[in-house]
This record gives C-alpha cells, sequence and structure tokens, in this order.
C-alpha cells in the first residue's frame, strides 16, 4: 500500500502558504499584514518591517507604526514609500509613522485580483510539483499495478481536493477586494 500522507502534508503546507499570501493582498482596509513584505534598512542591515516596529490597525483606513527605536523612523517611512505595489504615503510625527489606507478604484481593484491570481497559479504549481514527485516515486516502488492505480488516483484526488480549496480561497479573496 502506498502511504499518501507526506503529499496531504506537502499539499496542506502549499495551501497555508497561499492563505499566508492572500493576507498581504489589498483590500481596502487596513491590516497589520499588508505591510508584512516591507523590509527597512536598520544597523546596516535590511530587517522586516516587523521587527524593527510595532505595526497596529486604528481603524479600517489607518495603520499606525511605533518604531521600537525612534531613529528608524525615517528609514520606515521611507521603505513603506520606496515599495510602488502598495501605492501608499506615510507620515511620521518624529514618534509614529501613519498610514492611511487610500480607497481603492476599480482599476486598482482589478489589477489587484490579477496580481492575486498570479498566486493563485504559483500555489497550483506547487500542488502539480507535490504530485509529479508522488507519481515519480509511485513508479518507482516494487507496487502491483492495482495499488499503483489505486494511489494514482488517491494523489489525483488529493491534488484536486487542495486545488479547489485554493480556488475558493481566492474567490473569497476577489470577492472582498471588488467589495465597495
Amino acid at each position: 500500500m502506498f502511504d499518501t500522507s507526506k503529499e496531504r502534508k506537502a499539499m496542506e503546507e502549499a495551501v497555508s502558504r497561499f492563505e499566508e499570501e492572500m493576507k498581504k493582498v489589498r483590500t481596502g482596509r487596513a491590516h497589520p499584514d499588508m505591510l508584512a513584505s516591507i523590509k527597512v534598512e536598520a544597523y546596516g542591515q535590511f530587517m522586516p518591517l516587523n521587527q524593527v516596529a510595532n505595526v497596529t490597525a486604528a481603524d479600517a483606513t489607518l495603520l499606525v507604526i511605533t518604531p521600537f527605536d525612534p531613529s528608524t523612523i525615517q528609514a520606515i517611512a521611507s521603505a513603506i514609500r520606496a515599495d510602488q505595489s502598495l501605492g501608499l504615503n506615510p507620515a511620521d510625527d518624529g514618534r509614529v509613522v501613519r498610514v492611511p489606507i487610500p480607497a481603492l478604484t476599480e482599476e486598482r481593484r482589478k489589477e489587484i485580483v490579477k496580481n492575486a491570481s498570479a498566486k493563485v497559479e504559483r500555489a497550483k504549481v506547487a500542488l502539480r510539483n507535490v504530485r509529479e514527485d508522488a507519481r515519480k516515486e509511485l513508479k518507482a516502488a516494487d507496487l502491483g499495478e492495482d495499488v499503483k492505480k489505486r494511489a494514482e488516483k488517491e494523489i489525483d484526488d488529493l491534488t484536486k481536493e487542495f486545488s479547489d480549496k485554493i480556488e475558493a480561497a481566492f474567490k473569497a479573496k476577489s470577492e472582498e477586494i471588488m467589495k465597495l
């Protein structure tokens, strides 16, 4: 009998990575994970924003960033401004950085959904890679033909199951993005 628990675990990891990526996609509401990809030059090296500051959502349209070290405030504001994909314009008052989240235009919403769909494809490629590795392993295994066929069908069913989860998560996120 061929054990598919390793493939299931790998596919679950691919789906959870995809869901984490979807959290970073901007929806028009302020969310601290929006800035998760920001790297700040501090202490002579680039560090993730969450290692140099505390990021909170003050309300639905404002993120407040409180640096652990006030000397990094300019670097934080510059790093956010430099990430053109976010389209944000932070302002600092010497103690905190305020990042207003502007309302999304219809065109920008469509562009965000398009970018998110590229992440869907990357996640599905990861699932297909797991499936292909399992098929190669299955081919090399010393099992009967009927066992191999059953295991291959089980792997295909797993791939479809996790692919459907990715599609459902993307559909929910794109509806959230397109909702005014």
